[in-house]
């Protein structure tokens, strides 16, 4: 007797799983059902879409060969039954049943099953204040809000939009309506900084440089209020704890809430944070119905906690995993490291593992270290600074989490994609990051990569030779200089620091680090000292050197490269 598999979800895990069981049963009966018009499309690729990166909203339907995934092509193509426009409303586990609906007909059904899959994504998350019910606000989470906003963006229907929430969604938005439409874009986010379950502070000012040099005005630290109205019940203002901005159109992006109510309602075990619970093989408490994508909640490899990654690539790879197991085999799938990366205005960012305050709430002893350096062999044309973060357990030298941005995406990607698989696989310390090969010619990289200088610089902090400060560290020192007694010393060579010595004589020294023998003694020996350079590493020598003169000394991370990636190189 053939089995019958039954997956509720279309747009990423289910097509996946349905197609995988298909091609390993061909006698089976696999039937997927979705609510929505569209099924099997890249919901990632919406803000490319909206900001014509992407042309046409099939393009992120379609197959390589260029046909669309829609209900003919899954019954054609591979043997499944698509059914759109149908949802899902309960499960009985007992008759091996789901009741579903035709949310065109409102006519009920119940369908049968051997095997269920539950692939039924995410919602956004919209907060519960006054006006979110207007007119021209809502999330961009299926391709029918994506539509309906490029429509209105292709007949200048929107001024200005604001954002609500700073993550992927929100910026990638962001960058789409002001690049491609010239909207007046503004983005609130709630906490302290962009992408902040990603990115640390350092490289989070670096990201809000890129975007305000698009026009994009990004306020954090602020929280909405309220959406106000006008006559016609449409959205016309955002009003905040500190301001009211003008908005003809608000996009909300303050994260998604796992679809697993249908699990727990049928007595499926779920997270009390929600989420449905699922083994490395994918199965739910009932081992006859499996599950994955933004509906479940997976184990961090790293904290050992459960964690949330609502990404299209986890459910492709889960998706993956089930369809091979509803065909007899074994599959599993370990858990995550939080692999992401993103592209913002004209720098790209990426990163895997956990970040400084992740790692500290997870019980690590924790430090972070961040550093520029060249993706390429400095002398070769074209190369571009790479900013690096490394977040590492000080006792164990056990490397927690990695972060990059660069103008660069695929040579950022790369770097973080190396880290990556050590973390996944093992649990690497400063000394494999430090020896990790990767390939090497001048195009591609220098000859020690700058993947394997962070992790050099970790180890230098660690050991207690390099006393580095943040960035934002170094700028509230040089800010209160005047009540610190900080002195100031530039080991770049004197066309660089010179100019900024006299601007501020007594407070700031040029000091090129070939000319340290012969001017060692204009070093102060009664003042707390701060030191820069470039990128960092002239500092350091420079600091090596003041230490035998008993001299010790705080080196600013990156240097007035990352300074200028944030902003502040204008500032001295």
């Amino acid at each position: 007797m053939s089995l019958n598999i039954l997956v509720i979800g279309g747009v990423a895990l289910g097509p996946k799983a349905a197609a995988r069981a298909k091609r390993l049963l061909p006698d089976a009966s696999v039937t997927m059902i979705d609510q929505g018009t569209y099924i099997s499309y890249g919901g990632c690729g919406i803000p490319y879409y909206v900001g014509g990166d992407v042309a046409d909203m099939n393009g992120l339907r379609t197959t390589v060969a260029g046909t669309i995934r829609d209900e003919a092509f899954f019954s054609e193509m591979k043997g499944v039954k698509a059914l759109c426009h149908t949802r899902a409303l309960s499960i009985d586990r007992k008759a091996k049943t789901v009741l579903v609906e035709n949310v065109k007909t409102g006519e009920q059904s119940q369908m049968p099953y051997d095997k269920l899959v539950i692939a039924t994504g995410s919602s956004p998350r919209i907060p519960p204040i006054p006006g979110n019910d207007l007119k021209n606000v809502t999330s961009v989470t299926c391709l029918e809000a994506a539509r309906a906003i490029q429509q209105q963006c292709a007949a200048r229907q929107i001024s200005h939009a604001v954002i609500i929430g700073a993550g992927f969604i929100g910026l990638e938005m962001a960058v789409a309506l002001a690049d491609m439409w010239g909207i007046e874009v503004t983005v609130i986010e709630m906490l302290d900084h962009v992408l902040p379950a990603q990115l640390c502070s350092n490289f989070a000012q670096m990201a809000k440089k890129d975007l305000e040099d698009l026009g994009v005005h990004v306020l954090c630290g602020e929280s909405v209020k309220e959406l106000k109205g006008d006559e016609n019940g449409a959205v016309c203002q955002v009003v905040t704890d500190k301001r009211v901005i003008d908005a003809d159109q608000v996009i909300f992006s303050i994260g998604v809430i796992p679809n697993s109510k249908i699990a727990s309602d049928a007595g499926l075990l779920c997270h009390p944070r929600g989420g449905i619970m699922v083994n490395s093989h994918m199965q739910t408490s009932d081992p006859d119905i499996y599950a994955g994508g933004d509906a479940v909640v997976v184990r961090n490899l790293i904290s050992g906690d459960f964690s949330y990654l609502p990404l299209g690539s986890m459910a492709n790879r889960q998706g993956r995993v089930i369809g091979t197991n509803l065909g007899g085999g074994q599959a599993t799938f370990e858990g995550v490291v939080g692999s992401w990366c993103v592209k913002l205005n004209e720098m790209y960012a990426s990163g895997a593992g956990l970040t400084l305050r992740q790692a500290k709430a997870a019980g690590f002893d924790a430090i972070e270290v961040s550093i520029e350096g060249a993706d390429k062999a400095h002398f070769y044309p074209g190369h571009t600074d790479a900013s690096i973060n490394l977040v590492v357990d000080s006792k164990t030298r056990r490397v927690l989490g990695v972060q990059g941005m660069s103008t660069d995406g695929s040579a950022i990607k790369a770097r973080t994609d190396a880290v990556a698989a050590l973390l996944q696989s093992s649990k690497p310390t400063l000394n494999e990051v430090s020896n990790l090969e990767v390939c090497y010619a001048p195009p591609f990289a220098g000859a020690m990569d700058v993947i394997n200088a962070a992790a050099n610089v970790a180890d230098n902090v660690i050991s207690g030779l390099h006393d580095g400060i943040s960035p934002d560290e170094f700028v509230k020192l040089w800010d209160e200089r005047a009540d610190n007694n900080y002195f100031f010393i530039d080991f770049r060579p004197a066309k660089a620091g010179k100019p900024i010595e006299e601007r501020h004589p007594g407070e700031y020294l040029s000091l090129p680090l070939e000319e340290f023998d012969a001017r060692k003694g204009e070093i102060p020996t009664d003042r707390p000292v701060a030191v820069v350079c470039n990128t960092g590493t002239r500092a350091f020598e420079g600091q090596l050197k003041m230490r035998e003169l008993g001299i010790e000394s705080v080196n600013s991370e990156g240097g007035f490269i990352a300074l200028r990636k944030r902003g502040d190189g204008d500032k001295f």
